[in-house]
C-alpha cells in the first residue's frame, strides 16, 4: 500500500515561522498554508501602518508560498483571516481584491481576542496543486 506524501513548503523569501510549525504543508495535491501576519521577509517585523499594510505584507507572503509550491492566487480554495478588530473588515475586504479578482474562494472571517507579534491581521490559507478549471 503506498503511502500519502507529505512535503513541507517554505521558501527563504518569506519571514522564517516563530514557533514551531511550517510555513505550509502539502499533502497530494492539497496545501495548507499556516496563519501569516504582515511581517517583512527582511526584518521579520510587522511592517508599520496597521491593518491595510498589514493586509498587503500577509497577502504577499501567502503569495510566496504558493509561488514556492508552483501555483497562484487562483489556486486558493479556502480562506481564513483573523482580524484584530472586526470594523477593519472593509479596509481589508479592498485589500483581499487586489489579491483574489474573479472566482472568489470560499471564506470566513472572525474577529479576535489577540493575534501573535500584536498583529491586527492573520490570513490561513487552503490551495489545491494544479491547473485548476472554472465550471
Amino acid at each position: 500500500m503506498a503511502g500519502i506524501v507529505r512535503k513541507i513548503i517554505t521558501s527563504a523569501k518569506v519571514p522564517a515561522p516563530v514557533a514551531p510549525y511550517s510555513p505550509a504543508v502539502l499533502v497530494d495535491k492539497t496545501m495548507y498554508i499556516s496563519g501569516q501576519v504582515g511581517r517583512d521577509p527582511t526584518t521579520g517585523n510587522l511592517v508599520p501602518g496597521g491593518v491595510v499594510p498589514e493586509a498587503h505584507q500577509t497577502l504577499k507572503n501567502i503569495g510566496t508560498i504558493l509561488e514556492a509550491a508552483g501555483i497562484g492566487y487562483n489556486n486558493v480554495v479556502k480562506v481564513t483571516v483573523l482580524l484584530a478588530d472586526i470594523k477593519d473588515f472593509a479596509s481589508v475586504n479592498d485589500v483581499y481584491t487586489t489579491y483574489f479578482t474573479s472566482n472568489y474562494p470560499a471564506r470566513a472571517a472572525y474577529q479576535v481576542a489577540a493575534l501573535p507579534l500584536n498583529a491586527r491581521i492573520e490570513i490561513e490559507v487552503v490551495a489545491v496543486v494544479g491547473n485548476i478549471v472554472d465550471a
